[in-house]
């Protein structure tokens, strides 16, 4: 048997029907009744209803998948909440309490602090980071080679798109990843304080150092504000021996991402 790591998607990998043949499912049902209301009616109101619902679908993939030993795992941001559950180190309704009240803190951010994020696509990583720094934004997710998402005010998001780089805007609510992100972190330090954190049956590699959790009430808090290190995460991923990646929850595009980092075919959406 290969050496798998699980990983788990986040914002973005939403889509609708992601909850189709999961309604019937304990662990579902139990999830919309802690969370006392249906993201999946509401994707389209945006993060405070998507990130509830990704996770939900995660965790449930997680546990349909019948995968008792992964070597290690990780998320994309939100899914990092997924991934905590399923090493054990957080637990399911608490985690769960935790992503909504994030979705909410984020969404609140957003309006109090306005910001966008666009993705660079097929340019040098050089000359998007000295573009990010010209017009004073953030880098918020290194993905790939050739995929880099820049984060921070409408303005110098809006400045990159007309720079004549290849370019996509996202659709979302706010400068995620950016200290435009600060309310929420500051809002998520206090609701971690109550929540118990174990030790992780096998390692969880963090987005904001590519390595291992180890503080991580402090980690989650910080990585709200910090760049995405998807590649390097991958990277580290591979390091511990990994030799197949099993994505957990809606859409392929970590999948696609992975096939890209290490230009190798050991994905399974």
């Amino acid at each position: 048997m290969p050496s798998v790591a699980i990983i788990f998607p986040g914002q973005g990998s939403h889509e609708d029907g992601m909850d189709e043949g999961l309604r019937d499912d304990p662990l579902f049902v139990h999830g919309l009744e802690v969370l006392g209301f249906d993201p999946f009616a509401r994707l389209d109101e945006g993060t405070r209803f998507q990130q509830p619902a990704l996770f939900l679908c995660s965790v449930v993939g997680w546990e349909r998948s019948g995968i008792a030993a992964p070597v290690a795992a990780a998320g994309h941001s939100l899914g990092e909440y997924a991934a905590l559950v399923a090493s054990g180190a957080l637990d399911f309704d608490a985690a769960l309490r935790l992503v909504a009240l994030r979705g909410d803190a984020m969404a609140r951010a957003g309006e109090e602090r306005a910001g966008s994020m666009v993705a660079v696509l097929g340019e040098d990583d050089a000359a998007v980071r000295a573009t990010a720094h010209e017009h004073g934004l953030t880098i918020a997710n290194d993905n790939a080679p050739g995929q880099l998402v820049l984060s921070g005010p409408v303005a110098g998001i809006e400045a990159v798109d007309a720079s004549g780089l290849r370019t996509r805007r996202l659709d979302v609510s706010g400068a995620f990843h950016s200290p435009l992100m600060a309310p929420a972190a500051q809002e998520l330090a206090r609701a971690l304080e109550a929540v118990e954190v174990r030790a992780p049956r096998f390692p969880v590699i963090s987005n904001g150092t590519a390595a291992a959790f180890g503080d991580i009430r402090a980690e989650l808090v910080e990585n709200l504000l910090s760049p995405v290190r998807w590649r390097e995460t991958v990277v580290a991923l591979r390091g511990l021996g990994v030799e197949e990646f099993v994505e957990l929850g809606p859409g392929r595009v970590l999948s696609g991402l992975i096939k890209r980092i290490l230009r190798a075919s050991e994905v399974t959406a």
